[in-house]
């Protein structure tokens, strides 16, 4: 007997039913579900960036589709000392390694700071994809005493929060230190200081500036010994306490992680349950993004792609797909992926509007679930029109600038994906736009990746050999026709595998003009590719 389908049938609305029946067992109130995302400010915000927030937010719909009050919090960490100069950076920013990112100014001189510069940009990028949420700032939660009183429970617990950090991952600094750095009131680093002692009447925490060890060099402390008050919020907890501190203050349900701070997270539920006496949110863990050489996409590594890379090319729409359509599972990512999520988004909306028929209801339901998801429960009331990006870069790359859109409008019209005298909308404008962006900064598309059977592999061969000598455009569709029929193929299947290849779509324009415009070359390069020879 088959399980009735959750909401829209997605992992996000099984997480949400997850998280109300936690919350009832827990018997906490559920007059509102806050979910959470950690926003980074000490580099240029990345992809995965993006994704803790798009999860997040997609449990928040989920719990408001079932009919609760939810939102989601973005926590800046803008207290967060900066332990590395990011590449592309200038390397005059090493002399404020160790300072509280919301202390170090602007590089480019447009923002108050060089943390809101960096975190200015992941929200733009937010608020692109209607993503709605309430944003906290570390410093001003500090400042205002949000925290207060986590961290005096913390600080005062400081032994047990140390023998917790031990066991867990067998570091034994917090049996030494306590698990907070002031910020030196003299040199202002935040990193380089060592907390000694707890003063619970006066809320004064004695520290000595005395240096540490950040991503393998040594930052010098300026040797000042001095107190802090925890109540204006000079410090801050470090990450072994710290979030904990938030889900408690905060009343924090649901967080997402990425499996490089699982040890921290399972530090912080123990602090949670074990100190602050609070059940910690539900969790859900995901792999991160690698590029193509296999190197987790972070600040550090200097591969950083951002999400405002991804809106030169391709919609908000299409990011939010990779973001949401798989959870689990670690994946490669590069710029060249983008046009393969803008057609696969293509193909979800003629799911979503009954143009591609799906025969499993529970799979249809799922994967118009995700499409709602996609766009943030607002989607559009009516398709658009659909033409494969690799179509798309090449009409732009053949049109004649002075009357580009006139052009392409020409072309889409003879090839059938407008009707006669058919004027380009806005959403087609904006897709001419990111194929002229995508063809200004890239040489070309790379043929989609597709997996060939012997036959194929003997059709294309024969085709590569017509097309080495053909130029009539009806001789190059007979050559398709063909090479499919020599080989043991039925026509219309290899018609399926040429697009694929050249358009990563399984249908387009008639191939034999088609190919000829692309220019004949490109299309012999690509099917080389394809069949893995030169």
């Amino acid at each position: 007997m088959s399980k009735e389908t959750i909401g829209r049938g997605t992992w996000y609305d099984k997480m949400a039913q997850k998280i109300i029946s936690r919350e009832q067992k827990l018997g906490r109130s559920l007059s509102k579900i806050r979910t959470e995302m950690g926003l980074g400010a000490s580099g240029f915000p990345h992809i995965g960036s993006l994704g803790d927030a798009a999860r997040s937010y997609a449990v928040t719909l989920a719990l408001r589709e079932m009919g609760y009050n939810s939102e989601l919090v973005a926590f800046c960490d803008d207290k967060d000392g900066l332990r590395k100069v990011p590449a592309g950076l200038p390397k005059s920013l090493e002399k404020y390694l160790g300072f509280p990112v919301s202390s170090i100014p602007d590089p480019f001189g447009c923002h108050e700071s060089y943390g809101k510069h960096m975190s200015s940009l992941l929200l733009d990028a937010l608020d692109k994809c209607g993503i709605e949420y309430t944003y906290m700032s570390a410093k001003e939660a500090y400042e205002k005493g949000l925290l207060l009183e986590e961290i005096r429970t913390i600080l005062l617990n400081a032994k047990k929060v140390g023998e917790i950090v031990k066991e867990e991952v067998g570091q034994e600094r917090y049996t030494e230190v306590l698990p907070f750095f002031p910020v030196c009131e003299k040199c202002g680093r935040i990193y380089t200081t060592k907390a000694l002692e707890f003063l619970p009447a006066t809320d004064k925490v004695l520290y000595v500036c005395e240096g540490l060890e950040i991503k393998g060099k040594w930052i010098e402390g300026c040797g000042h010994k001095g107190e802090v008050d925890i109540r204006r919020g000079e410090g801050k907890l470090s990450w072994k306490g710290e979030f904990a501190a938030r889900w408690r203050a905060l009343d924090i349900r649901f967080e997402a992680y990425g499996k490089d701070i699982a040890d921290s997270v399972r530090i912080n539920d123990r602090i949670s349950r074990e100190i602050l006496c609070f059940e910690p949110p539900s969790h859900a863990k995901y792999e991160m993004f690698l590029d193509k050489s296999g190197r987790k996409i972070s600040k550090s590594a200097g591969n950083v792609f951002t999400p405002q890379v991804w809106f030169s090319y391709g919609s908000p729409q299409s990011l939010l797909l990779l973001m949401l359509k798989r959870f689990v599972g670690t994946r490669t990512l590069d710029v060249s992926d983008i046009p393969a999520y803008m057609n696969e988004l293509d193909n979800l909306e003629d799911i979503y509007f009954g143009k591609k028929p799906i025969k499993d209801p529970k799979e249809l339901t799922k994967l118009r679930g995700l499409y709602e998801y996609c766009w943030v429960m607002k989607p559009p009331a009516k398709p658009s029109v659909h033409v494969p990006y690799n179509l798309l870069t090449f009409l732009v790359k053949m049109a004649p600038k002075e009357r580009l859109t006139e052009f392409v409008a020409e072309k889409l019209q003879s090839y059938g994906y407008l009707q006669k005298n058919q004027p380009i909308d806005a959403e087609l404008a904006r897709r001419i736009e990111y194929a002229v962006n995508w063809t200004r900064d890239f040489e070309e598309i790379r043929e989609t990746a597709v997996s060939l059977k012997s036959e194929e592999q003997n059709a294309l061969a024969t085709l590569l050999k017509a097309l080495e000598t053909e130029d009539d455009p009806d001789k190059i569709q007979n050559a398709i026709f063909n090479a499919a029929k020599s080989s043991g193929l039925k026509p219309s299947d290899f018609f399926k595998t040429l697009y694929m290849i050249l358009l990563g779509t399984p249908q387009g324009p008639r191939l034999g003009p088609y190919i000829l415009a692309m220019g004949k070359q490109n299309v012999i390069s690509a099917l080389q590719r394809a069949l893995n020879t030169k």
